[in-house]
């Protein structure tokens, strides 16, 4: 069952992404949401029993709009550094080291790729619950771990 979820959301993400809905990328679609599917199929949807997992996911779906909201907040703070004259002295780039609280691998990953997907910020390691982040800015740098760390434990039910 989770690799019937696992593919009706890698298809649904094709679709919504390539905004085509002809045969021939539908066709591609299917296939390449089949691929990553057969190759990752337990790493998006874990086998837990299944209230569980639908609770998981209902926490997920209510990450996925705070997330669009930090992307939205932080990309509006890197284009007024870099466009505004009197902001080129803020990026002062800087790497950060800290110890994530969080023990399931899905979790530090999923708080990886957060960091990634918010833009002055950039995961350049994950190993062992440690993780390396480049800052555009000090502002940046300030936040990490903070509130995305404390939402995923949300999520994925971390203590």
């Amino acid at each position: 069952m989770a690799s019937l979820y696992t593919f009706l959301i890698m298809f649904g993400f094709w679709m919504v992404l390539s905004g085509k809905f002809d045969l021939f990328h539908l066709t591609l679609g299917v296939l390449a949401s089949l691929l990553v599917t057969y190759l990752s199929h337990d790493l998006l949807i874990q086998h837990r029993e299944k209230r569980g997992r639908q609770a998981e996911i209902g926490r997920f779906a209510l990450y996925i709009p705070w997330i669009l909201a930090e992307i939205f907040k932080a990309t509006l703070h890197v284009v007024r550094v870099a466009l505004h004259p009197r902001m080129r002295d803020v990026i002062n780039p800087t790497i950060v080291c800290f110890r994530t609280s969080l023990k399931k691998e899905i979790s530090q990953v999923a708080l990886a790729n957060s960091i990634t997907l918010t833009p002055g910020t950039i995961t350049i390691r994950s190993e062992n619950g440690n993780l390396t982040v480049h800052a555009l800015t000090e502002k940046a740098a300030a936040g990490l771990p903070g509130a995305m760390e404390r939402r995923i434990a949300e999520v994925f039910k971390e203590e």
